[in-house]
């Protein structure tokens, strides 16, 4: 997986450029089959992720499924049975795994990249994408019912890069230009818009990166 680099700054992360004196975020690699300016097509293989439902509107459903899947990755799970060992994380952040009170086994969840969100029937899908040395057999299992590890299936997507904020409207406006783009191509989306972001809330805004990926048909 690509390799983000990121530093703690004023209790958030702010993103750097690789190669900086600053941990590395993992990120799902994948092949580009094609490229003009800020529009992709891409190749991913399959992939686990950790996802949660939340409802409202973008940006409160943002924090609440962030929250939800963050307090997962930071301790919040059950490892495998002989498993107890604490995993390294692989960004800067300050929260510290959530042990109960018996010593259960909990393990921490290196953060990767990016934190993706999905609309259906009025709510939203929050994931992340597990880090890449985990099987379903592997990763600690969560314990809130509300989070749910889904073995994505490898995928093609046509993708549209821009930078600063992602309110609806400017994330709308992206959606179009990379409709547009895609059936141009004369290719067939399969699945509904995803926005993903790479950066947390606090990085300035022409430092962000962002995408909306749409899953599309190969022939």
């Amino acid at each position: 997986m690509k390799k983000t680099g990121y530093l703690l700054l004023a209790g958030g992360l702010l993103l750097i450029s690789k190669g900086a004196m600053a941990a590395d975020v993992e990120e799902p690699e994948y092949t580009l089959l094609a490229q003009t300016g800020d529009f992709e097509l891409r190749r991913y293989d399959e992939q686990l992720v950790a996802q949660t439902w939340v409802s409202g509107d973008q940006r409160a459903a943002s924090r609440a499924g962030f929250k939800v899947l963050a307090d997962y990755i930071f301790g919040n799970n059950t490892a495998p049975t002989g498993g107890s060992s604490k995993i390294s994380m692989t960004a800067p952040v300050t929260m510290q795994p959530n042990n109960n009170d018996g010593g259960s086994d909990s393990q921490k969840i290196a953060m990767t990249a990016p934190v993706s969100m999905q609309q259906d029937d009025g709510k939203w899908r929050v994931q992340f994408t597990m880090p890449s040395k985990y099987t379903m057999q592997t990763l600690p299992k969560p314990n809130n019912p509300d989070v749910e590890i889904v073995e994505v299936p490898a995928q093609t997507y046509g993708v549209i890069k821009f930078s600063g904020f992602t309110g609806s409207e400017k994330v709308d406006k992206k959606t179009q230009e990379l409709q547009d783009w895609m059936q141009s191509k004369n290719l067939t989306p399969t699945g509904d818009p995803e926005l993903a972001r790479y950066d947390e809330p606090w990085t300035l805004p022409f430092l962000r990166r962002n995408e909306v990926m749409i899953a599309y048909e190969q022939k």
